[in-house]
């Protein structure tokens, strides 16, 4: 091995800390094989040359062994003891082990772990509010996860507040609200996505959603549309009372501060809170999410089935505002205003970006 070109076998398997000097072996030694006058030496130096020892402790490729607990009796967590061994299975699963082990540390993390600095507010010095202190979670997904059965688990991990914030794309908001009317089915990659269609059927890779589900969703968005729309010109008409009876002018010409009463506008964000609440079902995940106060954001709300009734709500009544720049401050200052945050990403574009 040339020490100035190669890496030894240590430094290409083991993180820098955990090194070890190896020994190395002589070149192909003469034996029963290699000796054989019948084998061109080339070959046998390819094929048969000595290994070099493995580092002192390498993990070993093993997986989950069902048959030993079996034999012992045991009654371990098996959703556990089979994640847990994700690690050392190679391939793919090490790379999901990893990642667990990250999730786990996103979990486990409290400002106490982080020794007390002067700077910091005198209010974070006890160790009690400390450990009380969690790392904020952000979570992104794309919509084939509540399209399909992946909702469940998303559910599940929102109603027990395993997560802190939310972003996903305008699938991702319909489709968990259109399965609260009724059900996808279960199909075929193979099914002929034109003829389904005159069937009034849609395909979603081997799923099928009717269009009757749609039109449920449409007639339950439709008037809470007007509703929402009713509530925003409201609460405008009590803004420009405020800014008439304000005396703005006379305040600035006496030098005194003035301090602008805020003009209510609907969000994306405040948008799927209040879907969220209208739905009342518990197995929404919006539902869940607006019960536990963790926002969901979604720049591209209109990218789908909302943006086409907004569309149409336009032409029957204009004026409704939907405005993206008070969530891009609200989320950015989600994540700079603390301690620690983590990131679980499934999919790309738009949840991976924002």
């Amino acid at each position: 091995m040339n020490s100035k070109e190669d890496k030894n076998l240590s430094e290409m398997i083991l993180p820098k800390d955990e090194r070890v000097e190896i020994l190395k072996t002589a070149p192909l030694t003469s034996n029963s094989i290699s000796a054989n006058p019948h084998i061109p030496s080339i070959t046998a130096s390819a094929v048969l040359g000595e290994s070099e020892t493995m580092p002192e402790g390498t993990p070993i490729v093993k997986g989950h062994d069902f048959q030993k607990i079996n034999e012992t009796n045991q009654s371990p967590d098996l959703l556990d003891a089979l994640i847990s061994s994700y690690a050392t299975m190679g391939f793919q699963a090490s790379n999901v082990g990893l990642a667990i082990d990250q999730i786990n540390a996103m979990r486990n993390w409290r400002l106490s772990d982080v020794p007390y600095q002067t700077s910091e507010d005198t209010s974070l010095q006890p160790s009690q509010v400390r450990n009380k202190i969690r790392a904020r979670i952000f979570f992104s997904y794309t919509s084939n996860q509540i399209s399909c059965g992946q909702r469940e688990i998303i559910r599940y991990l929102v109603q027990n507040k395993m997560v802190d914030v939310i972003v996903t794309t305008a699938g991702g908001i319909e489709e968990d609200l259109i399965k609260c009317f009724e059900p996808t089915f279960m199909g075929d990659f193979k099914l002929d996505g034109k003829e389904l269609r005159k069937k009034g059927i849609n395909r979603i890779g081997n799923l099928l959603i009717p269009n009757r589900n749609y039109c449920q969703f449409e007639d339950w968005m439709g008037p809470l549309i007007d509703k929402m729309h009713n509530e925003q010109d409201s609460k405008n008409i009590e803004w420009a009372h405020e800014i008439a009876n304000a005396n703005i002018d006379v305040n600035m010409k006496q030098g005194k501060d003035v301090h602008l009463p805020e003009k209510f506008v609907w969000t994306p964000s405040k948008i799927i809170e209040r879907l969220g609440t209208e739905i009342d079902d518990e197995s929404s995940v919006l539902y869940w999410a607006a019960k536990n106060k963790i926002p969901i954001f979604c720049p591209a709300l209109t990218d789908g089935s909302i943006g086409d009734m907004l569309y149409f709500h336009s032409y029957k009544r204009n004026g409704f505002v939907l405005d993206i720049n008070e969530d891009i401050r609200r989320i950015n200052d989600l994540a700079v205003k603390c301690h620690s945050s983590g990131q679980i990403i499934i999919g790309g574009g738009l949840v991976k970006h924002h």
